[in-house]
């Protein structure tokens, strides 16, 4: 096995930068999502949902932190990462976030809870990825991922009973 080569000490400014850019896409993939969110349309409301759903001022609540942990745990791991590894660990927090965005479009935009579902299991599995990532150069950043997984998987049990429901 070769040994690895230390990243090279990042400046300041490129921290700032780092956590800023993650920041950014962070932000800009909640704000894209959301734009599909109405819980106040007939189609939204006439939905058959378990009991144990939360109410909809909840998911607020819950994702403000998590997206905080993503910019964070983004950033963290993005500067000890070096050379491949760091091209790969930013290409996989931008397919996540990508997918974490597309999930609100295939469900609300698309009114469709299959289409959701399959959304969700496809970020499930991009967050499994980006976990494994994060854990090669930072075992703190990856940690920070974990509640986000988590309620991820959560989201993607939901989904499918809306689902299963809703047929």
């Amino acid at each position: 096995m070769k040994p690895t080569k230390r990243p090279r000490r990042r400046s300041a400014a490129e921290a700032r930068l780092t956590y800023a850019a993650t920041a950014a896409a962070t932000a800009a993939a909640a704000a894209i999502g959301s734009k599909a969110v109405n819980a106040n349309t007939v189609w939204y409301r006439s939905l058959s949902k378990p009991a144990w759903q939360p109410p909809s001022w909840a998911f607020g609540l819950v994702w403000t932190p998590l997206y905080a942990s993503i910019a964070w745990a983004g950033g963290h791991a993005l500067l000890r990462a070096g050379g491949r590894r760091h091209r790969e660990l930013a290409a996989g927090l931008g397919v996540n976030l990508a997918l974490n965005a597309a999930w609100n479009q295939l469900f609300f935009g698309r009114r469709s809870t299959k289409a959701g579902l399959v959304g969700t299991v496809l970020l499930d599995l991009s967050n499994a990825d980006l976990i494994r990532r994060t854990a090669a150069v930072d075992t703190a950043a990856a940690g920070a991922l974990v509640p986000y997984a988590a309620w991820c998987a959560f989201a993607t049990a939901l989904n499918a009973d809306i689902a299963r429901r809703n047929r």
